[in-house]
């Protein structure tokens, strides 16, 4: 068997899971949600750079980004630098194959009696439907794309060279200080390209940073809250691994790649 070994099965579990969480943030993140009005708070009224009523409207692909970050750190703690890179590619190269298997579904010329569906007793137009839902612009797929390999490069690169001054020690300063701001990079690349470089869009910069700072604000919440959840899944692979392995897996990822 290939995966034989316990760090080898490690290693297709995290790599798998990154995969998967970011292919689902990409594709699930057409929907935009109202964060307050999911947990039930009324909605904020924030005015930034001369840009009103602005409120926690996120794409919810914010579900399962924690998830990418987390694996990230996982990763690079126990594999290092390159092969974080080397799966960030390999997941960027799976965005854009899925996007484009998505384009040419559009394309398809859908069954008569599959057009008109009575869904929830409203008859709609399911191909108007899944056009909606699944297909993006290419301004976006190609804003994401770019802020996702963004991000995950300075991640990878934050966490490590903090490693190398803490040692072994203060998990949670390597793992959340590189998040918050490869989050921050991922905040604003992904809107200047996909609206401000936009024709169809070309939103103004004081937008941009408006809506960038909230998105961030949100995300930063996020990343100081799932520090727990990191060192928990930190402590499961140390007893999967063995206290052994795990510190010679870690010792060998803190090496300069």
């Amino acid at each position: 068997m290939i995966l034989k070994s316990q760090e080898s099965r490690l290693f297709f579990i995290l790599g798998t899971f990154m995969v998967a969480n970011t292919i689902l943030a990409e594709i699930i993140g057409v929907k935009i949600f109202s964060v307050e009005a999911s947990l039930g708070l009324p909605k904020f009224d924030i005015d930034l750079f001369g840009v009103p009523g602005l409120s926690f409207n996120m794409s919810a692909g914010v579900l399962t980004w924690p998830l990418v970050f987390i694996t990230t750190d996982l990763i690079n703690e126990y594999y290092g630098m390159k092969q974080v890179r080397f799966l960030s590619l390999i997941t960027a190269f799976l965005i854009a194959y899925a996007f484009l298997v998505i384009g040419f579904a559009m394309g398809l010329s859908p069954a008569d009696f599959w057009v008109k569906q009575t869904v929830q007793g409203e008859v709609i137009d399911m191909n108007r439907a899944f056009v909606g839902v699944v297909g993006q612009g290419m301004w976006i797929i190609a804003g994401s794309i770019t802020a996702f390999l963004l991000g995950q490069f300075v991640d990878v690169a934050i966490f490590h060279r903090i490693k190398k001054i803490t040692g072994e020690k203060r998990l949670w300063l390597r793992a959340t200080g590189s998040t918050v701001v490869s989050q921050f990079i991922d905040s604003f690349v992904v809107i200047f390209i996909a609206f401000y470089l936009n024709p169809q869009y070309h939103w103004s910069w004081k937008m941009v940073a408006a809506i960038g700072l909230v998105n961030y604000s949100y995300k930063f919440i996020v990343a100081i809250g799932m520090t727990p959840i990191l060192y928990m899944f930190h402590g499961i692979i140390d007893r999967f691994l063995g206290k052994e392995l795990s510190l010679t897996l870690r010792e060998e990822a803190a090496k300069v790649d």
